[in-house]
């Protein structure tokens, strides 16, 4: 029954009429931001530009508790040192 009625469920079922605009709705957001809500705007932006600084700062800052990865070292192990293949039996384990 709900969605027999649901077409229904715009302006009609308010009981406003819509005014049609005499310019695209983009041009009337962008001139709404830019004079209405100017500051909230700048502000908006400067909040997420001191936000992505901080993102970088905290991902390009070196720790101390970490240690370091030497690709040189990675890339000159051999595949044969860097894994052991091993099949033990069912109920054994592994002897490290």
């Amino acid at each position: 029954m709900i969605a027999g009625l649901s077409w229904k469920a715009g302006p009609g079922l308010s009981g406003r009429h819509i005014v049609q605009g005499s310019q695209p709705n983009i041009v009337a957001l962008g001139q709404l931001l830019y004079s209405r809500y100017l500051f909230a705007f700048e502000l908006a932006g400067l909040i997420l530009l001191v936000a992505m600084i901080g993102a970088i700062v905290l991902t390009h800052r070196s720790r101390r508790d970490t240690r370091p990865q030497s690709v040189a070292k990675q890339n000159a192990r051999r595949p044969e040192d860097a894994t052991r293949m091993a099949r033990p039996g069912v109920g054994e384990g592994m002897t490290l």
